[in-house]
């Protein structure tokens, strides 16, 4: 890393690319991503080098489903192919547009996409308690066949039926980080660990092999921006900023807030588990191992937060 390097992570939240109530096809993902890179631009504008990570849960739900369409006709893919699929080409997706929208601002910086492994615990006991759901709705006759016949975890998700669930251990290392390094440092934005990054372990061999499971995108992106020197974690979200009590009378928007102070939000139950409360801990696991801050903000605010003037902001103390 040279002196002076301003080195930050962007994590794009998955509805930088597919929106709730709009049709998922390729033209309208084209579209959103090429409106959520706003708060990229304006941050390679200020000088900052960066790694952008992106959310992959509604495609690989789109690619499972291809999978149980095709099963029987075509080889069945391991959940670990299907992030690696989504990777390449949700990577794909948001370097084109990104390569595009800097040729129109007259900006020269290359830009690429790698696919990324991620070491997680084999023993990690979230692999023993699956809670991740993944793919599409089924009745209970159909989640008790699927358990019998393939395996699978099956939860009930609130009243829409039942889904398979899936281990979400936690990631420890990334290991392409020195060559997604030594990207950064040369000026290339690199964009990576998408959808949370593939879950690998190291064998009795001492081999990379896969495992059935999925990484959160947050922690990832917390993990390698730690292993990458980054001094900024920005998370880019559909929200302008974190609340706590919220949905109550008393809701409250955080802006510049401590770390401890966010520990605290954290244990006090302010945060879900399946929506804000990842992203507070990777923050918290970030600034712990040094970063300087962390944002949690709307795509568009992703430079204004940085300066304090939107969204919330998380420093040291």
């Amino acid at each position: 890393m040279k002196a002076g390097d301003k080195i930050a992570v962007v994590a794009l939240g998955g509805n930088a690319i597919t929106r709730p109530g709009v049709e998922d096809t390729i033209a309208n993902q084209f579209s959103h991503t090429r409106d959520s890179l706003d708060g990229v631009v304006e941050l390679l504008q200020e000088g900052y080098k960066l790694v952008v990570s992106h959310g992959n849960g509604p495609q690989v739900g789109n690619a499972l489903l291809r999978i149980e369409l095709a099963r029987g006709k075509t080889p069945i893919l391991p959940l670990g192919v299907c992030v690696a699929d989504t990777e390449g080409g949700m990577g794909y997706m948001i370097q084109q547009s990104l390569q595009n929208r800097l040729a129109t601002e007259n900006m020269n910086r290359r830009v690429v996409t790698l696919i990324t492994q991620v070491l997680v615990d084999p023993k990690d006991p979230a692999i023993a308690n699956p809670t991740k759901y993944v793919g599409q709705f089924y009745n209970e006759k159909e989640s008790r066949l699927f358990t019998e016949t393939r395996g699978w975890t099956m939860k009930k998700d609130s009243d829409r039926g039942w889904r398979r669930v899936v281990p979400s251990p936690v990631p420890y290392k990334t290991v392409e980080a020195d060559t997604i390094r030594t990207l950064v440092t040369d000026g290339t934005v690199v964009i990576a660990a998408g959808g949370g990054g593939i879950p690998v372990h190291i064998d009795d061999q001492g081999q990379l092999e896969g495992i059935d499971a999925v990484i959160d995108k947050d922690l990832a992106s917390a993990q390698l921006g730690r292993e990458i020197g980054a001094s900024i974690l920005a998370i880019l979200t559909s929200v302008d900023s974190v609340s706590i009590n919220f949905g109550q009378p008393d809701q409250q928007q955080l802006g510049e807030v401590t770390l401890s102070q966010m520990k605290e939000y954290l244990a006090a139950g302010h945060f879900a588990p399946g929506s804000m409360g990842p992203k507070v801990e990777a923050a918290i696991k970030f600034l712990e191992a040094g970063g300087e801050v962390v944002t949690i903000t709307s795509f568009r605010n992703a430079c204004r937060a940085l300066k304090g003037e939107a969204g919330t902001r998380i420093v040291p103390g």
